[in-house]
């Protein structure tokens, strides 16, 4: 895919003028335009066939919708990348809207990595496993699976049926004894030679037979290879191949689940409702139903659900390849196009079909079934917790229901390892993305909680805005874990940074410290304390548990990574293998800061100028002598 920035000149108008003047040096290929706001934020990404006329189109006011027209009333200037062809436009356009998330575009919010099958091919005894992430060099992968119970059960029924390690190379060449995985016949322990070469390349090779979805004809190569071991009385080779072909039987149903007649394919369906969407991937490889995951796009509540499925279809696979076929429940209206991107991003033929009948049309009706009644629950769920906010602004007494509230709390051991935390709920729940970290820089006298609170206030709330206009990403309610005391803190903090309108609130234990019995510290209100069974209590000690819970688990692993540091670690040139080699031969680093430059300069992996620069940092005063 090739692609050319071009710069439009950036004038000083808004809306409809702004749009105006950039058209004067807009052309007409094809390519992708991003409309910008004020604070050169991006507000819109769109493709077009013919850059010139799509953008001309956002200049007759009258004929967009509300939403469309309000974003052209933010726009102050417009950026384009020239493509090579439409369906470059359309990638780039689906990359541009995943990474800058512009607020008036359909968004998909899907950060999560998928896991998949590993078979490691560059050795004599290949190790499957499952792998997130970056693909390893001389590996073969299988998947992508919707999560990780789905790649479990496959890696487990491939362990059962085929016999091949699962352990690391490490673990294998120091294995002088069988595991327990072939105690429990899960693997041919060719770590002490229990199984030849040549048969364990055989196994692997009927692994990838089984997991590229040609089970016939293996189940048929593997019952005349069990007649023939039966045969030649080769009892017990011929139970284990019988074991083999018995494990195929979990997988072996066609139907609904395991559709016979679809090999790689994603079942893609999409259900709307109240202005809200879910939309359901099956992940279907060699015949085998790889698991499901549902996805709620970000969007207005206008938008047409075949507009929704497009713009998801782009954004799903933008950082990963797409299967063969993909099949779904509503028509598209560019699906040539479609078609076109993702053959591009696959580099092979995609095909996208909205099946009629048969069993393929089965398969999307139980997709579109499993869509629908996730987002009813989702619905549910969401009116539950809207009650819950309307609660939380009526015990409070804020101006409206809040959308986002943010829970404050520290953690810490004597004032060690010290970490504030930030965790943030709303309508949808607990928002983990929104969750933040704050390791204490102070200077904060150990056990200081008010002086934790600041900063962490400071750092939140402390940023240089250019003007007065109140950031989106502010809490409509700022709760904190603690008393009085905590909440007079955070109230002088903000006052200092100037920060007004976010109502604070203090949730603290009573003397006896029973949950149920909390106090609430307010500025419009004197202390109280809601009703034992309140719901809204529930909430919010809800969240401050989850605050809680995040803060601790928060503290431990920074404290965790503090003493696994090294006295090592602070030495110039000395990274983690001659770390490793220096502890190995000297066995403690209090060992290492004790031994002499000769003993340094014998070490395994340790240059003389390594040794010098070694002995220098934990021997100041001779280092001294040497300059």
């Amino acid at each position: 895919m090739t692609a050319e920035e071009v710069p439009v000149p950036t004038v000083k108008k808004q809306g409809v003028d702004a749009i105006r003047e950039a058209l004067k040096t807009i052309p007409y290929s094809s390519g992708v335009y991003r409309m910008l706001g004020e604070k050169g934020e991006v507000l819109y990404v769109g493709k077009a066939l013919s850059l010139k006329k799509r953008v001309s189109s956002y200049t007759r006011i009258n004929q967009l919708p509300e939403r469309l027209r309000r974003m052209v009333s933010m726009t102050v200037s417009m950026e384009i990348v020239i493509t090579r062809t439409e369906a470059d436009a359309l990638l780039l356009e689906a990359n541009y809207i995943k990474r800058m998330k512009p607020r008036f575009n359909i968004l998909l919010r899907d950060d999560k990595s998928y896991p998949w099958l590993m078979l490691t091919e560059n050795h004599e005894f290949p190790q499957i496993t499952k792998q997130r992430g970056k693909p390893v060099k001389g590996a073969t992968y299988w998947g992508p699976f919707a999560s990780a119970w789905a790649v479990n059960q496959t890696l487990n029924l491939v362990q059962k049926t085929f016999l091949l390690r699962s352990c690391s190379d490490s673990v294998l060449n120091s294995r002088t004894r069988p595991c327990l995985l072939f105690q429990i016949r899960r693997c041919s322990a060719p770590c002490v030679d229990r199984i030849s070469k040549p048969d364990y390349a055989e196994l692997v090779m009927q692994a990838k037979q089984f997991l590229s979805g040609k089970n016939t004809e293996l189940q048929q190569e593997l019952a005349i290879e069990m007649e023939r071991a039966s045969e030649a009385m080769e009892y017990e080779k011929a139970a284990a191949i019988r074991d083999r072909i018995r494990g195929f039987a979990s997988i072996q149903n066609s139907g609904i689940i395991n559709p016979a007649s679809i090999n790689d394919a994603d079942i893609v369906a999409i259900w709307q409702d109240a202005g809200q969407t879910c939309i359901q991937v099956f992940f279907i490889r060699g015949s085998r139903n790889n698991g499901n995951r549902a996805f709620y796009p970000v969007h207005a509540e206008e938008e047409a659900p075949a507009d929704v499925l497009s713009a998801f279809l782009l954004q799903f696979y933008d950082n990963k390849p797409p299967p063969p076929s993909i099949l779904v429940n509503h028509a598209l209206p560019e699906q040539k196009l479609i078609e076109e991107a993702l053959s591009i991003r696959r580099e092979q033929k995609v095909e996208i079909s909205f099946p009629q009948r048969g069993e393929k049309k089965n398969v999307v009706d139980h997709a579109t079934l499993n869509a629908r009644e996730a987002l009813e629950r989702k619905l549910a769920e969401n009116t539950g917790q809207k009650k819950l906010l309307e609660g939380v602004a009526k015990v409070f007494n804020l101006p409206e229901t809040p959308k986002r509230i943010e829970t404050y709390d520290n953690s810490h051991i004597m004032g060690q390892a010290p970490y504030g935390v930030m965790v943030v709920g709303g309508p949808e729940g607990f928002e983990k993305r929104s969750y933040r970290k704050y390791a204490i820089k102070g200077p904060v006298t150990p056990g200081d909680d008010f002086g934790m609170m600041r900063e962490v206030m400071e750092r939140r709330f402390g940023k240089d805005r250019e003007t007065d206009e109140r950031p989106e990403d502010w809490p409509d309610l700022l709760l904190i874990d603690g008393g009085l005391g905590q909440f007079n803190a955070v109230r002088a903090v903000l006052n200092d940074l100037g920060v007004t309108g976010i109502p604070i609130v203090a949730i603290a234990k009573g003397p006896d410290r029973d949950a149920g019995r909390e106090w609430f510290f307010t500025e419009t209100q004197p202390p109280f304390q809601l009703p034992p069974r309140d719901p809204v209590l529930y909430y919010l000690q809800r969240l401050r548990d989850e605050a809680h819970r995040f803060a601790i688990t928060t503290h431990r692993a920074g404290r965790s990574k503090g003493l696994r540091k090294s006295e090592l670690d602070d030495v110039p040139g000395i990274g983690g293998a001659r770390k490793k080699a220096l502890l190995n031969h000297f066995g403690s680093a209090k060992s290492v800061r004790q031994a002499s430059l000769e003993e340094l300069e014998t070490a395994p992996g340790i240059s003389s100028g390594i040794a010098r620069a070694i002995y220098g940092h934990f021997h100041p005063e001779w280092l001294r002598t040497q300059s």
